[in-house]
């Protein structure tokens, strides 16, 4: 789609998208993504975790896209590119997000192919995350060419509560 913009954003346009982040983080919540947060969770309590965000942009430790239409921030990925001294070629992503309202238009794959991109530029040959087993987005990754590790039991929480496992997955990526 020609109307959809990727960005990555700096500290200066992290801190002005939080608003719009924290109601992609929300939707995310409140649809049953679980991501780390529980349910209830309205934008007003995701506006702390986007700043903690902002802050590891400023600091040089994560990349943040985010993909528009119209204007409206309506996805967004991060990849966390500091790492411990003896893994400099490898980012942790995190927080694959795409509002429940743009779901289908390819902003995921969007995303991917773009923070991918950047990490690279980087110097990052390797990236890691993990998903909840079972979730729409563990379906995503494959087809994406991400590679399956394995699946940890009760690794973390559905946001309406019950506990959930979770696949961890990596993929090899060119500097």
């Amino acid at each position: 789609m020609s109307d959809i913009q990727i960005r990555l954003l700096d500290e200066n346009a992290a801190r002005a998208a939080i608003p719009d982040l924290a109601e992609v983080l929300s939707d995310c919540v409140e649809g049953g993504a679980s991501v780390g947060f529980m349910q209830p969770y309205p934008p007003e309590a995701a506006r702390a975790y986007w700043h903690g965000v902002a802050n590891a942009v400023a600091s040089g430790e994560a990349l943040l896209m985010v993909a528009e239409i119209e204007g409206r921030i309506l996805g967004t990925v991060q990849v966390g590119i500091a790492q411990m001294p003896n893994q400099p070629h490898r980012g942790d992503l995190k927080k694959l997000l795409v509002h429940r309202d743009a779901r289908g238009k390819g902003l995921a794959r969007r995303l991917m192919e773009a923070v991918e991109r950047e990490a690279a530029a980087r110097g990052k040959t390797l990236l890691v995350l993990d998903t909840a087993t079972g979730s729409d987005a563990e379906a995503i990754y494959p087809r994406l060419g991400w590679e399956r590790v394995g699946i940890i039991p009760d690794y973390a929480m559905w946001p309406e509560g019950g506990l959930c496992a979770t696949t961890f997955f990596y993929k090899r990526i060119a500097a």
